[in-house]
């Protein structure tokens, strides 16, 4: 039997130390960890897949609570008994002893950890539309305060207008004024497009 553990957080920026910390005080080697920085929605996930052909019948994989293996209400609970039935492993869910397939393996036991399941996977999909909701009414809050998203606008310079003219009139390259604007040539013709709408 081998230890593993999957550690997932939903984007690069955010830390997973305190996960990687449960691990290692389970002793489980660093080579035995996967990471993902990506969203819970599914598990079309580079590591958890490396994570998938590591796996062998009998082997025990830990991961710090439920919502670390996914917020799909029905994909973790077909993903839980792909893992247990089919490849045939454990799987401990460190802050909820309950998740432990070590144990309980009576009839029971099966349909306590099921219904544990189920009430965790719902959980962790609400939390999940949740974080959406408040996400879409923080960008809405913010763009009704004019707070504006994405790079900076590029600044045109005071002659713009004339020097589209000359481009139209063939007396310069848009290539030349690219380079005195600064801009890419996506900026250049929706310029020049707003000008016309203008």
């Amino acid at each position: 039997m081998k230890k593993y553990g999957y550690i997932r957080v939903s984007s690069i920026d955010q830390n997973e130390s305190r996960q990687m910390k449960a691990m290692e005080e389970l002793n489980i080697a660093k080579d035995k960890i996967y990471i993902d920085k990506q969203s819970g929605k599914d598990f079309h996930r580079q590591n958890y897949q490396k994570l998938l052909h590591q796996l062998m019948p009998g082997d025990l994989l830990y991961i710090l609570s439920i919502d670390r293996l996914g917020r799909n209400y029905r994909e973790i609970q077909k993903q839980w008994r792909y893992l247990t039935e089919e490849r045939q492993i454990d799987i401990c869910v460190i802050d909820m002893p309950l998740l432990d397939t070590r144990r309980y393996k009576d009839l029971l036991g099966t349909f306590i950890s099921d219904l544990v399941l189920q009430v965790l996977s719902f959980v962790a999909e609400s939390e999940r539309d949740n974080i959406r909701k408040r996400q879409a009414q923080g960008i809405a809050v913010a763009k009704a305060k004019g707070i504006r998203f994405g790079r900076p606008e590029a600044k045109m310079p005071k002659n713009f207008q004339q020097l589209v003219i000359k481009w139209r009139n063939n007396k310069i390259t848009c290539e030349e004024i690219l380079q005195i604007c600064q801009i890419s040539k996506a900026t250049f013709y929706r310029r020049v497009r707003e000008m016309e709408i203008s």
